[in-house]
């Protein structure tokens, strides 16, 4: 992930020799340390040596409206986004700023996955942002259907969130809750899964769908510019963010088409094997050198 691994190139790059540079996470959160940094250069804009990392919550709400946020974007002399489509939510003037780093995961190896049954799991805690009541309606809607068992692993952020799903529950034989999992067995389900089911409606670069891929596992995601920032314009496991009927369609034509070499499913993991190289760490790591050198010589 970014933040150890700026650390570790850092050190192994520079051999702990003095440097003049900040990398912050946030334009909001960390407004106050960017704005002191800005200060003590006595730089009212494009500050020499700061950098700005851009999550979700930055790009898609709090740059909008945060007079704080905006002027963290303002001072950075470069901004980092974690996937391709970041930079479009930036105003026009500031884009030639942007740095796409895509974060990384170690490569896992692929699960062979059952023609009996299609598995699939969303992982991602009970909250608004990750439009769980998605899954809940196309649980629903494919209850009927015993050969699609549905995994629900995160815990109730929003406690609303968590009585839907157990309500849920109740009802679906297929569906299952099971809250907060530690990291192994996350990804062990992951793995297991036939594929992941991302219904966000706000991501800047989720770290789930990139473990996804390096596992093996295609990803069915709504279709918002975070998502397809990760994916690829042309990825075929897209349905318009709330749309239960789609995800439960795609479901059902992954189950359909399962073990076929031209079917949905197959398309799927050949397009996300194809995206999995953006995610190496050595890939992540190259990146992260280039931007610090970046920051340390650039000339605005």
């Amino acid at each position: 992930m970014l933040r150890p691994l700026f650390e570790t190139t850092i050190a192994q790059t520079w051999n702990g020799e003095p440097f003049d540079a900040m990398l912050a996470l946030h334009a909001r959160r960390s407004a106050d340390s960017i704005a002191r940094w800005a200060q003590a250069q006595g730089a009212q804009n494009d500050a020499r040596g700061l950098g700005v990392v851009l999550t979700g919550t930055d790009l898609y709400r709090d740059i909008q409206s945060d007079a704080q946020a905006q002027a963290s974007l303002r001072l950075a002399s470069r901004l980092v986004v974690l996937q391709a489509c970041g930079a479009d939510a930036l105003p026009l003037a500031l884009r030639p700023k942007a740095r796409v780093i895509f974060q990384s995961t170690a490569a896992h190896h692929a699960v062979a996955k059952s023609v009996d049954h299609l598995r699939v799991v969303m992982v991602g805690h009970l909250r608004d942002e990750k439009t769980p009541q998605t899954l809940f309606e196309a649980a629903r809607l494919l209850k009927n259907h015993p050969d699609i068992f549905i995994d629900h692993i995160g815990d109730a952020l929003d406690p609303e969130l968590g009585a839907q799903a157990s309500a849920c529950m109740r009802e679906c034989p297929n569906y299952r809750w099971l809250g907060g999992l530690p990291h192994e067995a996350t990804m062990l389900a992951i793995g297991q899964a036939h594929a992941l089911v991302h219904p966000s409606r706000m991501e800047g670069g989720a770290h789930v769908i990139l473990e996804a891929v390096c596992s093996g596992t295609p990803v069915l995601a709504s279709r918002i510019p975070g998502n397809v920032g990760m994916l690829g314009t042309d990825y075929a496991g897209y349905f318009e963010h709330g749309d239960a009927r789609a995800l439960a369609e795609l479901l059902l034509r992954c189950r359909a088409q399962g073990g076929q070499p031209d079917g949905l499913h197959a398309q799927l993991m050949a397009q996300c094997a194809l995206r999995a190289p953006l995610f190496a760490p050595a890939t992540e790591q190259a990146a992260l050198v280039a931007l610090v050198k970046d920051l340390l010589h650039a000339d605005t």
